[in-house]
C-alpha cells in the first residue's frame, strides 16, 4: 500500500531492513527464521503465548468463579490499543499528520497487520502486560485496602517496571525505530522518548486499571454479577475512557511544557516520580501489613500471572545479556551497527522492582477470599444477580 508510505516511514523501514512498499496487506505471515535477527521471534513467541494464556485464564476465571474482571481487563486493553494505535500508524489518514507525524516504525515480525505497521505481538503485549501488573497489585490486596485510585497508581508503577525492561532494549535489537526529530517524541531518555517512558509505560496502564476497577472490579469484589451485555458495554466504555485518560494524565507536561523540551521533560519526569513514590509507599506498607497481620491477607492468588511474570523476566534477561557486548562497545550511544542503546542502569532498577513485586506475591500469607479473588480452597466466589 504505497500511498501510506510517507518518506519518514519509508526511511525508518529501510533502516530496519524491510521495504515499506513491499510490506504486505491487512495480514502478512513471514518465516520466523528469516527475520532481522533471532531475538524477534523469541520476543514474539513469549508475548503472544503469554497473552493467549492470560485470555484462557480470564475465561476460566469467569466460568469457575463468576469473576469477569480479568476478561474485561484483557479486552479493555485490546480496545484501548485499537483506539490509540491506528492514528499513530496512519497520521495522514486520521488527520493527525500535523500533530503526530510519523513517530516510529515497528520492524516486521512473523505475523503483521496493516501493511507492516502492527505486529501481532504488539496486539498481545497490551493485555499481557496489563494482566501481569493488575494481578500483582490485586494479589497484594491494594485495591481492597487503599481504593481504586491508589490501586491504579500501583498498577501503573508495576507496569512501568516490566515495560521499560522491554522498552529500553527494543531500539538496539531493531524491534522498532523512533523518529529522532519528531517533536512529539522529545525529549529522549537515551534511546527512548521520555513521553513513552512515562505515558505508555506508566500512565496508560494506570488509566486502564482505574477504569477496570471502577466499572467492574469493585462491583465484583462486592458480590455483584454482570450479564453478558453489561460486560460488553462496560468493556467498550473502559477502552474509550482509558484512552481519554492517556490525554488527560500527562496534561501538565504537554500544556506547560509546550514551548520547551527541557521543561516538558522535567514535568514528565516529575509526574513519574510522584507516581513512583506514592506506589512504593503503598506497596511497601501493604506488603508489610500483610506479613504482620496474616488474617487480613486476600485469598486471591493468580498462579498464571506470578509464573508468567517470572518467564517474561527470564526471557528478557537472556535478551539483554545477548545485547550487552554491543551495548558496551557502543560509542556516543550508538553500537557499531548504528543502533541506539538504552539506559542499562534504569533497566537494572526496573528489573529489581519487577522481581521484588513478583516475590511479594509469593511471600504474603494466604487468607480467606475477601475481594472476589480466587479462594485458596477452590470454592466459587460468592456473587449475586445485579
Amino acid at each position: 500500500m504505497s500511498d501510506h508510505c510517507s518518506p519518514t516511514f519509508s526511511d525508518l523501514a529501510t533502516r530496519l531492513g524491510f521495504s515499506c512498499e513491499d510490506a504486505g496487506g491487512l495480514v502478512e505471515v513471514r518465516n520466523p527464521l528469516a527475520l532481522e535477527n533471532w531475538t524477534l521471534p523469541v520476543l514474539e513467541f513469549t508475548i503472544v503465548l503469554g497473552a493467549v494464556l492470560a485470555l484462557v485464564y480470564a475465561i476460566l476465571r469467569l466460568r469457575r468463579h463468576g469473576d469477569p474482571t480479568n476478561l474485561v481487563l484483557w479486552f479493555g486493553a485490546t480496545a484501548f490499543l485499537f483506539v490509540i494505535e491506528p492514528p499513530i500508524y496512519f497520521p495522514a489518514t486520521f488527520g493527525t499528520e500535523d500533530y503526530l507525524g510519523t513517530m516510529f516504525a515497528h520492524n516486521v515480525f512473523t505475523v503483521d497487520f496493516l501493511w507492516g505497521r502492527l505486529p501481532l505481538y504488539i496486539v498481545a503485549i497490551y493485555p499481557l502486560m496489563a494482566t501481569i501488573a493488575f494481578e500483582i497489585v490485586r494479589m497484594l490486596g491494594v485495591f481492597r485496602k487503599y481504593g481504586v485510585l491508589l490501586g491504579a497508581v500501583c498498577v501503573g508503577f508495576v507496569h512501568h517496571a516490566f515495560y521499560e525492561i522491554f522498552d529500553q532494549l527494543g531500539p538496539q535489537l531493531r524491534w522498532w525505530e523512533w523518529t529522532l526529530d519528531n517533536k512529539v517524541n522529545l525529549p529522549f531518555f537515551d534511546s527512548v522518548p521520555l513521553p513513552s517512558v512515562v505515558v505508555f509505560a506508566a500512565l496508560w496502564p494506570m488509566s486502564l486499571a482505574l477504569c477496570v476497577q471502577f466499572f467492574v472490579g469493585r462491583h465484583v469484589d462486592a458480590g455483584r454479577r454482570f450479564s453478558g451485555l453489561q460486560l460488553v458495554w462496560r468493556t467498550v466504555v473502559i477502552g474509550l475512557t482509558a484512552s481519554v485518560g492517556v490525554f488527560v494524565l500527562p496534561l501538565p507536561a504537554t500544556v506547560f511544557g509546550m514551548g520547551s523540551d527541557t521543561v516538558r521533560g522535567f514535568l514528565y519526569a516529575a509526574e513519574l516520580a510522584v507516581l513512583s513514590v506514592v506506589a512504593v509507599v503503598v506497596l511497601a506498607r501493604q506488603w508489610s501489613h500483610l506479613r504482620q497481620e496474616p488474617s487480613d491477607a486476600p485469598g486471591y492468588r493468580n498462579g498464571f500471572a506470578q509464573w508468567y511474570a517470572v518467564v517474561y523476566l527470564a526471557v528478557m534477561a537472556v535478551l539483554w545479556m545477548s545485547a550487552l557486548p554491543d551495548f558496551f562497545g557502543a560509542v556516543d550511544g550508538m553500537t557499531t551497527n548504528g543502533d541506539p542503546v538504552g539506559n542499562l542502569w534504569y533497566t537494572i532498577a526496573c528489573f529489581a522492582v519487577a522481581i521484588l513485586c513478583v516475590a511479594a506475591t509469593f511471600t504474603v500469607p494466604r487468607g480467606q477470599s475477601k475481594d472476589g479473588g480466587e479462594p485458596v480452597s477452590g470454592e466459587s466466589a460468592v456473587t449475586q444477580p445485579a
